[in-house]
């Protein structure tokens, strides 16, 4: 396999494209807005540029790698793919019409992976004819930077696909661990709740966003807080996680804080927007 297309050029979208650029995939990074795929190579180059500086590639090099990534609009630019991997916004219905779509502009035979931080990997298999080729393939964030991937096998999914789904991302030069398709999967599973009780903390006065991230740092040895994390990964899509963690595993423990759901209303949605439990200028 040498060929890949990712659908969305959003954060992680615009990090997978580049991942697999620069390990020699010829790249088509799809997108339904022009204005999101400007961005999105934008972000490549700067990542680029902080590859370069730190020696982790050369000028040469990143002329190739850019070389190898293709904008398109539509999902044409999936129709001689041998993997593709869909990057759209946490939103089943979305998620859905995407794969629908998907499986009759892919070739038949090639592998389509979801990098859905939640949602069931069998329920988005169930809208192609060819269940036995999806997977899911959760990227960490930064996708340049970290070294992640959550491999999810649907109910459908096939040995063989998982198998070469492996190799792919071992290929990528990162980790892959094979978990089965629940709520959440690990990683947000138990990320999620975390964050959640980090936003109860504050909601009821125990603590100031810095305090609670600063016990998280120096007292556990996270690197970042739980409030800035969320702030990273984005207010909205952690609500739209606990959200589906709440309503598949029916555990009131999963139920999001009144304080999230605000923030999410009025669009305070972390780095993205400027605004979130920090104030981003950039």
């Amino acid at each position: 396999m040498s060929r890949v297309a990712v659908i969305g050029a959003g954060t992680m979208g615009n990090g997978i494209a580049h991942v697999f650029a620069q390990h020699g995939w010829e790249t088509a990074l799809i997108d339904v807005s022009e204005d999101a795929l400007g961005r999105g190579m934008q972000t490549i180059k700067q990542n680029l540029d902080r590859q370069m500086k730190k020696g982790a590639v050369s000028g040469a090099q990143c002329a190739g790698i850019l070389e190898r990534i293709r904008t398109s609009t539509s999902l044409d630019g999936a129709n001689d793919a041998d993997f593709v991997v869909e990057a759209a916004t946490e939103n089943p219905e979305i998620k859905f019409k995407i794969f629908r779509d998907l499986d009759a502009a892919a070739p038949a035979g090639a592998i389509l992976a979801t990098n859905t931080s939640s949602i069931s990997i069998t329920r988005i298999a169930a809208q192609t004819r060819r269940p036995a080729r999806v997977i899911g393939m959760h990227f960490m964030n930064p996708v340049p930077v970290m070294t992640l991937v959550e491999v999810i096998r649907g109910m459908e999914t096939s040995k063989e696909t998982v198998e070469q789904t492996v190799e792919v991302v071992r290929g990528l030069n990162k980790t892959p661990v094979e978990v089965s398709d629940s709520p959440g999967f690990v990683s947000n599973r138990v990320l999620m709740p975390m964050i959640n009780e980090a936003i109860f903390c504050l909601m009821e006065g125990v603590a100031t966003p810095e305090a609670i991230d600063q016990v998280m740092k120096l007292g556990m040895n996270h690197p970042i807080g739980p409030l800035a994390l969320a702030d990273l990964i984005g207010l909205d899509t952690c609500l739209a996680i606990l959200e589906v963690l709440q309503g598949g595993l029916g555990d009131p423990k999963y139920r999001p804080a009144s304080l999230l759901r605000k923030m999410v209303a009025a669009g305070r949605l972390g780095r993205k927007s400027g605004q979130g439990f920090y104030a981003y200028r950039d």
